[in-house]
């Protein structure tokens, strides 16, 4: 929390952090991955470079002011990935971003980004109306948020 709040995020980026964190560590506990504590500290931090800026570049932000405070790569990557269902090094490019693999590959990484595709401000909703919302994405994209989606409920056993 005091990091969230030292990086400059607001009452609202951290009740949806807190809200992502809540749904993220129970699929966690659900899925049985191996390290849930990691997963509720990426979940509570993957919003971190909001503190920064509110475009796209807030998760690379965010991941690289979490690897200056000392934060493990681990959640740094969790932080990096949040975005969508992550961003190839291309999509990354063509965005204005570095060009990095922006992709979850852990599960943990799956999960905080599916957690956080399920929230909206501080409130659940369903990944069909995430689908929706992201109607101004290309389809390979609303197809990776829903790819991700099968596959972290199936992990949690939904």
């Amino acid at each position: 929390m005091d990091l969230l709040i030292s990086a400059g995020c607001s009452a609202r980026v951290i009740g949806h952090c807190r809200s992502v964190t809540v749904l993220a560590y129970d699929m966690a506990v659900r899925s049985g991955v191996t390290d849930p504590k990691q997963v509720l500290t990426g979940a509570m931090l993957h919003d971190i470079g909001r503190g920064f800026s509110h475009s796209l570049h807030h998760a690379q932000m965010g991941a690289d002011y979490c690897r200056r405070k000392g934060i493990t790569e681990e959640i740094a990557r969790i932080v990096e990935c949040h975005t969508g269902a992550g961003l190839t090094p291309d999509e990354c490019t063509l965005l204005g971003l570095s060009p990095r693999d922006c992709l979850p590959s852990t599960l943990g990484e799956k999960i905080v980004a599916h957690a956080d595709n399920l929230v909206k401000g501080t409130k659940t909703i369903s990944v069909e109306t995430r689908i929706m919302k992201a109607y101004h994405l290309p389809g390979r994209v609303r197809e990776r948020i829903y790819r991700l989606a099968l596959e972290v409920e199936t992990a949690c056993g939904r």
